[in-house]
């Protein structure tokens, strides 16, 4: 099969965050089938080229647009069919263009828009020739920004999410409506689509994590510490991030004086980098090499409250043997046994007391780990999830591409 992969973002090897799993992606369909990549890339990105290039046939990376000015970002909001939201960093003729061209030269049999914003490039694109289209949803804007407008306080919070939220469920579930195929990462987030609009075609392709890579280890030093990881221009990483720093860490900083707060990705804006004040919380911003810092943590906690999706970071951490808090949006889509594999916890209360439970008691701690461990090793390893989508491809050759446009 020839498979031609977009991405909002660069996914080199040492990408944070969601972009992980379509380097992998890459990484193993490469093996078997031709792959190319289409992507937004960032100045300083371009080191990381040589850890992509080999798994691809084509390689187009495209900077991300300048940010719009008002009076254009305004008219754009009046005038465009496609929503701000999808408009205010991703608009760009020069990437739906790319792709058109990629298609054209190479004949893909598939072209996967992976996040829903790369959907625009792929829907009503008058260039892009007969191709089997494919929108992987990493997370549906539409429910996610709804969810952001019902949790705002009244103020400039609220109407930011209002001009998030004009267009956006017409203009998001049109695509998904129009694609061949449609991907969630959940069997949960199939359901939520299919609320909305039961007759999607959507297959289930599950997250991932590279069991060598991250293999099974104690913590450094035994360190009493506590780890978070996260892409932090995803806005809900940002919210956990202050949500935990707020609500829960001076009760555990109370009871555990010596603990340590790593906060470790790119992007973390003033607000998380004005917290290393306190001397118990490093905030490394990009790292190249997460595991060091999962292997630092007593605990890797998830207290992520907005947006949808799946959570890599929580595989990586009980690969590594890191034991894991999370809320219950944070751990969606992982086969959760409560006090087995992980501690879920949705108020500050319980969240303080699973982590002081993980710092004071070695047999739960030995358990979580070891049990959350072989959880990955049987259901997540990569090649497991590759093997899935595969089967959902070979199926789709049967048929010829869709007409719709």
């Amino acid at each position: 099969m020839k498979i031609l992969f977009t991405c909002k973002e660069f996914p080199h090897a040492k990408v944070i965050g969601g972009p992980i799993i379509i380097y992998n992606r890459l990484k193993y369909f490469s093996k078997n089938h031709l792959v190319s990549l289409a992507a937004f890339f960032r100045a300083g990105e371009e080191k990381y080229i040589p850890s992509v290039k080999p798994f691809c046939h084509d390689l187009k990376l495209i900077p991300l647009p300048a940010k719009r000015s008002p009076l254009k970002a305004t008219w754009d909001f009046f005038t465009s069919p496609i929503p701000h939201y999808f408009l205010r960093t991703h608009g760009s003729q020069k990437m739906a263009g790319a792709i058109a061209e990629m298609v054209q030269k190479d004949r893909y049999d598939f072209v996967i828009g992976e996040y829903s914003v790369m959907g625009q490039f792929i829907h009503n694109n008058p260039l892009l020739p007969p191709v089997h289209r494919i929108i992987s949803v990493h997370e549906c804007y539409y429910l996610a920004r709804l969810k952001a407008f019902r949790s705002s306080s009244f103020g400039l919070g609220i109407l930011k999410e209002a001009i998030n939220l004009k267009g956006l469920k017409k203009y998001e579930f049109d695509m998904y409506r129009h694609a061949d195929k449609v991907l969630t990462l959940t069997h949960q987030d199939k359901k939520k689509l299919l609320e909305i609009f039961p007759e999607l075609d959507i297959a289930v392709v599950p997250h991932g994590v590279d069991v060598e890579d991250f293999s099974f280890s104690r913590t450094e030093g035994e360190e009493r510490n506590i780890v978070f990881v996260g892409n932090y221009l995803h806005y809900p990483n940002v919210d956990a991030v202050l949500f935990f720093y707020q609500e829960i860490w001076p009760q555990i900083k109370s009871q555990v004086p010596e603990i340590k707060f790593y906060v470790v990705g790119q992007g973390p804006p003033p607000e998380i980098q004005s917290l290393s004040q306190d001397d118990a919380v490093i905030v490394t911003g990009r790292v190249d090499d997460v595991r060091p810092y999962l292997k630092k943590g007593r605990v890797f906690i998830c207290p992520v409250r907005l947006g949808g999706g799946f959570r890599g970071k929580i595989l990586e951490a009980m690969a590594i043997g890191t034991p894991v808090v999370s809320t219950s949006l944070g751990a969606e889509g992982v086969p959760t046994v409560q006090r087995e594999n992980i501690i879920v916890a949705d108020n500050p209360e319980e969240f303080t007391q699973g982590i002081l439970d993980l710092m004071n008691d070695d047999k739960l701690f030995e358990r979580i780990r070891n049990r959350a461990r072989k959880l990955v090793e049987e259901k997540y390893a990569w090649e497991k999830g590759v093997e899935i989508m595969e089967g959902v491809l070979e199926k789709m050759m049967k048929k010829n591409p869709s007409s719709k446009n």
